[in-house]
């Protein structure tokens, strides 16, 4: 099993059998998430930000 996830889309994940079958699905998954968020009033994708800690 192959997982996927847009990180500018929270809770927008996906997966599949195969890399491009999980490929495949998460671009449904996005297309949905903005169509969506679109119908709500919502911007397309959330700003995000990525960190890396040293401990």
């Amino acid at each position: 099993m192959v997982l996927a996830s847009c990180p500018q889309l929270p809770g927008c994940h996906s997966q599949g059998a195969t890399r491009e079958e999980a490929l495949a699905n998460i671009r449904e998954a996005i297309a949905a998430c903005i169509e969506t968020r679109r119908e709500l009033g919502w911007p397309d994708l959330e700003e995000t930000v990525e960190l890396e800690l040293a401990l």
